[in-house]
């Protein structure tokens, strides 16, 4: 059971609500079944060594259980798709916050949360599929306003000073959006997030309290008198795969395991496009005939129909984060895989053929609508126009694998961007499939009809747009609603220095050359999930909670089966992980106390 203070924001109902969670825990667990000795190999068993399952694992080896912890993938993958972040962390009041002069308060991130969330299915209603998925983001903005920050930094997790501003809205006050920056990139990226729980969980396999069985893939979860209480599946071959590549699924024996929990932390379905397709909602246009990968090959979604079977609920299957500003990797590790450019806002946005998107539809604005807008235009992909100049400043490239000097911790590197683009995005440029770059746009845009095969690019309607926006740059004030959104952005400290470049015309030959880049959907993130109460508990089709099973991260929809509603604000995806693996853990250490 939590014993820290509760973190400042939470309120009375809410701590009597979780505490409440954590009790009922304790008291199921008192009335499983029991296993003789010789049948019970562990206290709890943990499905998945991503980073939920890190941290639900290095929780119960604390507080003294044995677990152990299975993964289909070999060690060389642990720490799942954590790894490959960029280890962008939403946080709230932060230090770093205050040090940029931004003004955060709680007040202000529930209301953003709930503006873009927009839960709208049963909020009230305990069978409702946003009943505790709403729960558990009023749970997740305290925790992100409270004890998230002190808690990581305690654990030696640093941040990179200046914050970033992702999904901006663009809308209303109350609408979606982060009204302010709140994207806290860690200094180290995704593996310096990773790395203090592996270190927990590897000192707990040299205490005797953790095992790996790596290469252990689940095929069922065993029940018996109505509770949950072990897993069965294949043993696959050895394999020597390195970090992210696929690895064999040639099955070399099978296993049983029993313990009275189980913590299903196995990720989402972004790799498995046929169910990305199937669970594709209407809302978003029609699924993608080609898209790229975000994630590598095992995040294939099996875990969710195999814990449906188990009696497990699964709720918002049709809510997911698919990012638009992919690239073709020229050098790819896993099948299909896509870089996700993190835009700033002064790229101009035109579709397949050429007509300029209009607002919210900027970069860095508000990700899934664009998505709708994009599918609503019958092709799969859009375009960036943008200039060098912007390029150099405003391009950031997803994964710690793309960000050197922050994942080193290269200072000297780090600062060589003031000076230079950074080297992977030149790379890019140079070597990726989806960039153009020419000196005039009579050229460009003959090099844009020629990468795609066709013509569906007209030189003058394109030249009359940007032409449009151009004249707009002349005075500091404008209707263009994205001419506007780059100078608010300039007046942030934290963009003006390292994420937005200054206003300049398109046009303008000294910011050449011209640039156009060819944008890929990109699979990513399921937001919907295993329906689960503030322990992590899995609930059933009646709400009551499955003995013995739990369920944590993105299998969970990051909590309660969805706690991101329809949208992301970012920085959520590493943090809900965060949160809920350790409300997992702590919830199955009190269901094994003795």
């Amino acid at each position: 059971m939590q014993k820290q203070p509760a973190p400042a924001g939470i309120t009375r109902r809410h701590a009597l609500t979780v505490t409440g969670g954590m009790v009922a825990a304790a008291t199921i667990a008192q009335s499983m079944p029991a296993f003789a000795a010789e049948s019970q190999e562990a206290d709890a068993i943990v499905v998945g060594h991503g980073l939920a399952g890190l941290v639900a694992t290095a929780e119960l080896a604390a507080a003294g259980r044995k677990v152990l912890l299975l993964d289909q993938e070999p060690e060389a993958s642990l720490g799942g798709q954590a790894f490959w972040s960029f280890g962008g962390l939403f946080l709230v009041n932060s230090d770093e916050q205050r040090l940029m002069g931004v003004k955060d308060t709680h007040d202000l991130a529930w209301q953003d949360w709930l503006g873009t969330a927009g839960f709208d299915r049963g909020l009230d209603d305990p069978s409702g599929q946003d009943h505790w998925a709403y729960k558990w983001a009023e749970s997740y903005v305290d925790f992100a306003s409270g004890e998230k920050r002190s808690w990581l930094a305690g654990l030696g997790v640093q941040w990179f000073p200046i914050v970033g501003w992702a999904e901006r809205g663009g809308g209303l006050a109350d609408g979606p959006g982060n009204s302010v920056p709140r994207f806290h990139v860690t200094w180290g990226t995704g593996p310096a997030v990773v790395e203090p729980f592996e270190k927990k969980v590897r000192a707990g396999v040299a205490d005797g309290k953790v095992t790996f069985k790596f290469r252990h893939r689940v095929d069922g979860i065993v029940t018996t008198g109505g509770a949950v209480t072990g897993v069965r599946g294949a043993i696959l071959e050895p394999s020597n795969a390195s970090r992210g590549k696929p690895s064999s699924r040639t099955e070399a024996g099978e296993f049983e395991l029993h313990a009275p929990v189980v913590i299903v932390t196995s990720g989402g379905i972004g790799a498995n496009h046929d169910l990305v397709r199937q669970n594709w909602p209407a809302r978003l246009g029609t699924p993608p005939k080609s898209m790229i990968t975000g994630v590598p090959a095992h995040v294939d979604g099996r875990m969710l129909a195999i814990t449906e079977k188990a009696g497990g609920r699964i709720v918002n299957p049709d809510r997911m984060w698919h990012y638009t500003e992919g690239l073709r990797n020229y050098d790819p590790i896993w099948p299909g895989h896509g870089i996700r450019i993190l835009p700033g806002p002064s790229s101009m946005w035109f579709d397949a053929t050429g007509r300029r998107f209009n607002s919210p539809d900027i970069p860095g604005y508000d990700t899934l609508h664009t998505l709708k807008s994009i599918t609503d235009t019958g092709y799969d992909y859009s375009w960036f126009v943008t200039t060098q100049k912007i390029l150099a400043k405003e391009f950031a490239l997803s994964g710690s694998e793309q960000n050197p000097d922050l994942t080193e911790k290269n200072i000297w590197m780090l600062l060589s961007r003031i000076w230079q683009t950074p080297e992977p995005i030149e790379k890019f440029k140079k070597n990726g499939v989806d960039f153009v770059v020419e000196t005039t746009l009579s050229e460009l845009v003959r090099g844009m009809n020629k990468l795609t095969g066709d013509s569906l690019i007209q030189l003058e309607d394109l030249k009359r747009q940007i032409d449009a926006r151009d004249r707009e740059i002349d005075n500091p004030y404008t209707k263009d609603v994205q001419v506007m959104g780059i100078r608010n952005a300039l007046a942030y400290p934290g963009d003006t220095l390292s994420r937005t470049a200054s206003a300049h015309k398109i046009m303008d030959s000294s910011a050449g050359p011209l640039i156009a880049v060819r944008l890929n959907i990109l699979t990513r993130k399921t937001l919907g999930g295993l329906q689960t109460d503030l322990s992590g508990r899995v609930l059933n089709a009646s709400g009551d909670p499955v003995p013995g099973l739990y369920a944590a991260g993105e299998v969970a929809g990051f909590g309660g089966g969805g706690v991101h509603g329809y949208r992301s604000l970012e920085g959520t995806f590493l943090g809900g992980c965060l949160f809920s693996g350790r409300q997992a853990g702590r919830a199955a250490v009190a269901a094994t106390a003795t």
